[in-house]
């Protein structure tokens, strides 16, 4: 997630842009309405019945911390829902100062026409979109739900070998991120295309590979080991999507390249790089790199220093 943001930084078009699509969304999905899907509840009582249903019985403050409600406006649903039948407050037997809540049968019942309710509602959303459309939607969800959730919470990633419509991603997102944060123009995408291409149509399986590091099927970051000649492989086009910085990934990609490379025979893995892209030489360094010349040129629409870094690999 990196650095938190001053909020008083932050462009007032993407605040603009979040408030809009939370407007559209909830009136979408009808949860503004006086009872969500067509029922006599609101969303925060829908939200209590699906806690206790999920996860219940559970301690009276454990629901009012999960859900982070006030404390009276919560005993007093509670107190409704045990009026009506649907909810039961008892002593817990561990410790009788704790009381607990759970869904009783009726509960159980209601909790079950809602459910019912609830996804009949979206699957009718859904049939009204393609199934391509549908697919992107679902992934753009699980994007917003990574970056905002908490680092500690990031779930873990692993590398995989590309998948067909991987390289195309690699050149679309060099492209994309460069121009964003380096301003670098479509040269540089011309140069990872043709990059890419020299891969797929000469690629020896044995002494070249390359790797998408991957969080639930989303490509977090990249990289490719290519063949120099016998005794040397290049390491190229490393790439870490922002969302994904700080989580070890890219250090994670480079040492996977160097345990490959060294497994095919080579006896030095090469890199290429820029003096601007100060996050990759770290990881370089660390991975034990050795700068051996740096050369001034104008190359995607800048003035650059091209930067060359070996490292010896031990069998």
């Amino acid at each position: 997630m990196g650095t938190p943001i001053a909020p008083h930084t932050i462009d007032v078009e993407h605040i603009a842009a979040v408030r809009a699509f939370n407007r559209r969304y909830t009136q979408l999905i009808g949860v503004l309405r006086e009872g969500l899907v067509n029922t006599r509840y609101s969303l925060t009582e829908a939200r209590i019945l699906f806690e206790l249903a999920n996860s219940g019985p559970l301690e009276v403050v454990t629901l009012r911390q999960s859900l982070e409600l006030d404390p009276g406006y919560l005993s007093r649903i509670l107190a409704r829902f045990e009026d009506a039948g649907l909810v039961e407050r008892r002593r817990s037997e561990r410790d009788r100062r704790v009381q607990e809540v759970r869904l009783t049968e009726r509960g159980w019942d209601e909790f079950a026409e809602l459910d019912e309710r609830s996804s009949r509602d979206i699957a009718a959303l859904l049939a009204t979109h393609p199934a391509a459309d549908r697919s992107r939607m679902v992934g753009a969800m699980r994007t917003i739900e990574r970056i905002l959730e908490p680092v500690s919470d990031a779930l873990p990633f692993t590398l995989r070998e590309p998948r067909p419509g991987d390289h195309g991603w690699v050149i679309g997102r060099n492209a994309a991120l460069y121009a964003a944060e380096y301003g670098w123009d479509t040269d540089y995408e011309q140069l990872v295309a043709r990059i890419i291409a020299d891969y797929l149509k000469t690629r020896d399986p044995q002494r070249e590979r390359a790797w998408i590091a991957d969080r639930d099927g989303e490509p977090l970051g990249c990289v490719y080991c290519m063949r120099e000649d016998d005794d040397t492989a290049r390491l190229r086009l490393l790439l870490v999507e922002p969302s994904a910085r700080g989580l070890g990934v890219g250090s994670a990609l480079v040492d996977e390249c160097l345990r490959f490379a060294t497994a095919a025979g080579y006896r030095e893995l090469v890199l290429w790089t820029n003096d601007v892209l100060t996050s990759a030489r770290r990881i370089y360094e660390r991975a034990g790199f050795e700068l051996m010349e740096s050369n001034p040129h104008h190359s995607f629409g800048k003035d650059l220093v091209g930067q060359t870094w070996r490292r010896a690999l031990t069998p």
